[in-house]
C-alpha cells in the first residue's frame, strides 16, 4: 500500500469514527429528548387508590385537580378493601400517594402502618370526630346509605320502602350490594340494616339473619361500583348511598329515586391519607389540599355529597337532596367501633351467605 492509499484509509477511519460519534451524540440527544416528558410527566403525577371515575363523581374532581394544580391523577376502580391490600403488598415500596376509603377502612390502613400524617389545608374545618387527631386520616364528604332504584328496571313494581320490603318474593333477581368483606359501601349497608332492626356492633345477629332470608330473593353482588348497571336497569336496586342516586335522577336524567328506609339508616363519612413512603409526597399533599378546598368542596357538594365542610353546599345543591324529615332517620355511629368489627362481620357475613 503506497504512502497516499494509507493517508487515504486513515483519513476514512476518522471519518467514519466523526459520523459514528455524531450519531451516537445524535442519538442521546433524541432519547433524553424522548425521556423528559416522561419525566416531567411522573413529576406532576400522584397516585390515587380507589378514586374511580363513577363513583363520587371523581371524574370531575380529576378534572379539576389537574386543571388548577397540573397534578395528574390517574383513575383507580379499586374498593376500600383492595386498597388497603394492596398498600400492604408495596409496602416496602409504595406505588400509590394518596387514599380514598370508607372511614372504617381509615382504622385499618393507620393499623397497618400504610398512611402517614398530613394536616391539609382548612384541617381546623373538619369537626373533629371527623379526622384523626394526628392528621392519619380526615373525612371529605359524607353520604346516607339507602336504597338507589331503578323505577323503570322494577317491571310495575312498587319501589321499596323499607328493609323488610327488600324480602318480598316479588324483588327476587331485583336487589344488588356490593359485597360487605370486601367493599366499605357494602359494609356500611350491613351496618345499616343491622342497626335499624335492633342490632347493634356486638351484635350482628339482626343483620346476619337479614341477608340470610335476602339469599331467597338471589341478590347480585359485585365487589366495585355498581352505577352504570344500576342506570342500565340489570340491578332495579342497588344498597347504595344518596349522591349516586342522585346523580342519577339530576345529570343522567334517569328515572330513579333514592329511599332512606323507614326503619332507619346510617350517614357514612369518606376519608382521604396520605400514603407512607408516597414517591411523589408532595404532588400528594397538594392533591389533599385541593380536595377540601372551596373549590374541591362545593365540586363534592355539585356531586350531592355532603361536603365536610358545610358551608361549601349551596342552596341549589341542598334542595335536591330529600327532605330533611327523611334525613332524620339517618343515624350516626361510633366509627371506631365500626372499624373494629369490620373484619369479623365480614367474616361471619361469608359463613352465612356461602
Amino acid at each position: 500500500m503506497n504512502r497516499r492509499s494509507s493517508i487515504g484509509t486513515a483519513a476514512l477511519r476518522v471519518a467514519r469514527a466523526a459520523l459514528a460519534a455524531s450519531s451516537l451524540v445524535l442519538t442521546s440527544s433524541f432519547v433524553l429528548t424522548l425521556a423528559a416528558p416522561s419525566v416531567a410527566h411522573a413529576d406532576e403525577t400522584a397516585i390515587c387508590y380507589n378514586c374511580p371515575p363513577e363513583w363520587a363523581d371523581w371524574a370531575s374532581q380529576i378534572k379539576a385537580i389537574q386543571q388548577k394544580t397540573g397534578i395528574h391523577v390517574p383513575f383507580d376502580n379499586k374498593n376500600s378493601g383492595q386498597a388497603i391490600a394492596q398498600l400492604m403488598a408495596e409496602q416496602k415500596s409504595p406505588v400509590a400517594d394518596v387514599v380514598y376509603l370508607g372511614v372504617s377502612s381509615a382504622f385499618q390502613a393507620k393499623d397497618k402502618g400504610v398512611i402517614a400524617p398530613y394536616k391539609p389545608a382548612h384541617w381546623n374545618d373538619i369537626p373533629a370526630n371527623l379526622k384523626d387527631p394526628q392528621g392519619y386520616w380526615f373525612a371529605i364528604h359524607s353520604g346516607t346509605l339507602g336504597f338507589f332504584v331503578n323505577k323503570d328496571a322494577l317491571e310495575g313494581k312498587p319501589v321499596p320502602r323499607s328493609w323488610a320490603d327488600l324480602l318480598k318474593p316479588e324483588y327476587k333477581g331485583m336487589i344488588g350490594y356490593l359485597d360487605p368483606s370486601s367493599a366499605f359501601v357494602g359494609y356500611a349497608g350491613a351496618v345499616a340494616v343491622n342497626q335499624a332492626l335492633g342490632g347493634s356492633f356486638d351484635n350482628f345477629k339482626p343483620g346476619l339473619d337479614w341477608f340470610a332470608k335476602l339469599k331467597a330473593n338471589q341478590p347480585i353482588v359485585p365487589k366495585q361500583t355498581a352505577y352504570a348497571r344500576v342506570l342500565s336497569g340489570e340491578i332495579p336496586i342497588l344498597l347504595d348511598y344518596d349522591f349516586d342516586a342522585y346523580r342519577a335522577k339530576y345529570k343522567d336524567h334517569a328515572n330513579v329515586e333514592f329511599v332512606i328506609p323507614k326503619e332507619g339508616t346510617i350517614e357514612v363519612p369518606y376519608v382521604m391519607s396520605l400514603v407512607k413512603g408516597a414517591p411523589h409526597d408532595a404532588n400528594g399533599k397538594k392533591v389533599l389540599d385541593f380536595v377540601l378546598s372551596d373549590e374541591g368542596q362545593k365540586l363534592w357538594a355539585s356531586a350531592y355529597l355532603r361536603p365536610v365542610r358545610a358551608n361549601a353546599m349551596s342552596a341549589d345543591a341542598a334542595a335536591k337532596f330529600l327532605p330533611a324529615s327523611d334525613y332524620a332517620r339517618a343515624r350516626a355511629v361510633d366509627f371506631g367501633k365500626m372499624a373494629e368489627k369490620q373484619q369479623a362481620f365480614g367474616e361471619q357475613y361469608l359463613q352465612v351467605m356461602h
